[in-house]
């Protein structure tokens, strides 16, 4: 008898990882006795941003869908916190031992619970909609989601009233390209490849970045900066600009507020001054703003990085001024793209039913703060819910936040889908599905176009979506509101409101195509004409509501807390800056434990210029000892001109358990805040480098 063939079908599905390309993906599914399994994960051609093509990463997806060390059933600690011994237990014991104790603590004060989330996946049904509607019934304390993007959004909602720019499918367009703060061809490949059919047009491709990644390699031009001295950098361009009368002065006038007081702020920044703070020729800076004027259209990709210092949010507001005194918002291929997650016009009050709340007002912890505030919030944080992060590994200042996870009072619950560094730390481990196995909706933030996952496969193991764990906690909390009950497709059905650019969604024909594009024309140039969703209607130079803040309305140029000018003191002891930007192989901490990636990865490293390296006695390969007052950890020396002198490069982030000592670069970085957006610092950090 011969054997039934095997029938193979086609899912649609999207990339749910942080990343601004936000890939769409199809998913072949094969039959094998009465099971779906997932045999091949490829990019879908169609789609016009991603075109087909997968990053690395994702790529191989199917290993960490089918990882030998998936979580896939309910596990109890048993050992010591941070040990990480587990024993299996059933759905139903741990959700009603969960239950038991949440109503507890909720009976004495339920601020003193608290979730911890971040973009772990960035879907908006999986990541926030039942997980924030049962948090905000319950009433527990509200996490302050900074990590990662607040400085830069915030900076960028004050000067130019949301977070938007160019269209990414006109970049080829571009002749001049400013890659501000971004590895593209690690974090945003697809944004890469059409500057690269710019670059065969004719167009010039510049990289502004401490480290000259794989990115600034391959452009025409590096400019090294200090790090954190992004801001003085865009403040001598603007200088420039002025003192030269390089100025589209009918934009300036129609569609900006505060030029004088700009002009004003930006008049002591001249080349001299700004080289000696940022560390590069006074040439340098005058060049750029020559071209920076002369080269038209002119197109900056800005990223996070360079907002992750004391005045990551004035230098990304400095930057953001730039295509308004120039004129380039006039062309689709011009401009500041930071984020287009502002186009989106995302239905929060359906998604995240803010009126559970009923009028209480809960205390709110930053994420970037956790170590500190696990040991000595008041009242103190007595439960942590920790899903889509893994906050011992990528939290800040990682010593503190350990310490604070290790607490025996703390009760913490992890949803997973490996014993990462955290899960190491729960009382209960929860098998959480990847995006192959649950419906979802992911909003973008690098183009224009809703992306649709639909479910390839059925969960692994006892494996459950973030949403069902969330509606059986709901149900043993005794929560009885009928949006606990409401299926995932109903919410993904619901998530945008059907009015601006997102007028036109509709969940049934995304999930069929996989995508669908927002309301947005072709060669869409968001502030051709003005328009700016501020409260003047202008770009703000100068913000009014900074100001009532009891903030500088304008920007200005905010040294590193952490810098060897800006620190002398400090810097004395610790001489060298460090960045710790993503491995290429790793998103964040996502991926660490796939085996491929991994070895490909090869072991953390500190990349040190050969100067720094001779005057310390440091040979290539050597082992090397990295401190400053937070901690020290054991890297291995790559002696390279990569890292420019005064700046070491530790790439992260690795799972903590899986470095030589157990510890990644947050050993060194601090909980200290940046000036607009309370995010974090990870790149105002200070260390010296030693033979080990």
């Amino acid at each position: 008898m011969s054997a039934v063939p095997s029938r193979t079908t086609v899912v649609k599905a999207a990339c749910p990882h942080d990343c601004p390309d936000t890939c769409a993906m199809e998913v072949t599914v094969e039959e094998r006795a009465g099971k779906r399994v997932a045999i091949k994960v490829a990019g879908a051609a169609a789609h016009g941003p991603t075109a087909g093509v997968l990053c690395t990463k994702v790529s191989r997806y199917l290993e960490r869908t089918y990882h030998p060390d998936r979580v896939l059933h309910p596990m109890r600690r048993v050992g010591r916190k941070g040990e990480g011994r587990f024993e299996r237990a059933s759905w139903d014991e741990a959700i009603g031992d969960i239950a038991a104790k949440l109503k507890r603590i909720a009976a004495i004060d339920p601020q003193r619970i608290v979730p911890y989330s971040y973009a772990g996946t960035m879907g908006l049904v999986q990541g926030e909609s039942m997980a924030q509607r049962f948090f905000h019934k319950l009433g527990a304390s509200f996490l302050d989601r900074t990590i990662c993007a607040t400085a830069g959004a915030e900076a960028l909602t004050y000067t130019l009233g949301t977070r938007t720019g160019p269209d990414v499918e006109n970049f080829q367009d571009a002749k001049l390209i400013v890659f501000w703060g971004t590895n593209a061809i690690a974090s945003n490949l697809h944004l890469w490849t059409r500057a690269q059919e710019a670059k065969r047009r004719g167009a010039k491709l510049v990289a502004i970045d401490p480290y000259r990644s794989l990115t600034a390699e391959k452009c025409h031009q590096h400019i090294a900066l200090l790090p954190g001295t992004d801001g003085a950098f865009a403040l001598g361009v603007m200088h420039v600009l002025l003192h030269e009368g390089w100025l589209d002065r009918d934009y300036i006038a129609r569609h900006t507020l505060g030029f004088d007081q700009l002009a004003e702020r930006a008049a002591p920044f001249d080349p001299a001054r700004v080289a000696a703070i940022c560390g590069i020729d006074a040439a340098v800076i005058e060049q750029f703003a020559r071209e920076y004027w002369e080269i038209r259209p002119a197109a900056i990709r800005l990223n996070y990085g360079m907002q992750r210092t004391a005045g990551g949010g004035n230098a990304v507001r400095a930057v953001a001024c730039l295509p308004a005194l120039a004129g380039h918002w006039r062309d689709a291929a011009g401009g500041l793209l930071l984020s287009t997650s502002g186009m989106f016009n995302v239905n929060a009050d359906a998604l995240y039913r803010p009126d559970l709340l009923a009028g209480r007002q809960p205390r709110t912890i930053n994420m970037s703060t956790i170590g500190h505030d696990l040991l000595r919030a008041e009242p103190a944080i007595d439960a942590l819910i920790v899903y889509d992060s893994n906050p011992v590994a990528v939290a800040p200042q990682s010593r503190e936040v350990a310490a604070g996870f290790a607490r025996e009072d703390l009760f913490t619950v992890v949803l997973e889908h490996f014993q990462t560094d955290t899960a190491d730390y729960a009382d209960w481990l929860l098998p959480a599905t990847t995006q192959l196995e649950h419906v979802d909706v992911v909003k973008p933030y690098g183009h224009l176009y809703v992306m649709a996952n639909n479910a390839a496969i059925d969960p692994v193991g006892e494996a459950l979506p973030n949403t069902e764990i969330f509606r059986r906690l709901a149900r043993a909390m005794g929560f009885t509101e009928s949006c606990f009950a409401e299926s995932d497709e109903e919410i993904a059905a619901q998530a945008f409101r059907p009015t601006g650019p997102t007028a036109s969604y509709d969940w049934q024909i995304a999930k069929r195509d996989g995508w669908q594009r927002i309301d947005v024309p072709a060669h869409y140039a968001p502030f051709a004409d003005g328009g700016f969703p501020t409260p003047s209607g202008k770009c703000e130079f100068f913000s009014q509501r900074l100001a009532d803040m009891g903030l500088d309305p304008l920007p200005g140029y905010v040294p590193p807390r952490e810098g060897p000018t800006s620190n002398p003191t400090l810097a004395a002891r610790y001489p060298l800056a460090m960045i710790s930007p993503p491995a290429r192989n790793f998103l964040n901490s996502t991926f660490v434990n796939v085996q491929s990636l991994r070895a490909t990865e090869g072991e953390p490293t500190l990349e040190i210029h050969p100067q720094d390296a001779a005057a310390r006695g440091i040979a290539d390969g050597s082992t090397v000892r990295v401190f400053n007052d937070r901690g020290e950890l054991s890297l291995c020396a790559v002696v390279t001109e990569r890292a420019r002198p005064g700046v070491v490069v530790a790439l992260s982030i690795w799972w903590k358990k899986l470095a030589r000592d157990g510890k990644n670069a947050n050993e060194l970085t601090s909980q200290a805040l940046t000036d607009i957006g309370r995010a974090a610092t990870f790149y105002d950090c200070l260390v010296e480098v030693t033979p080990a």
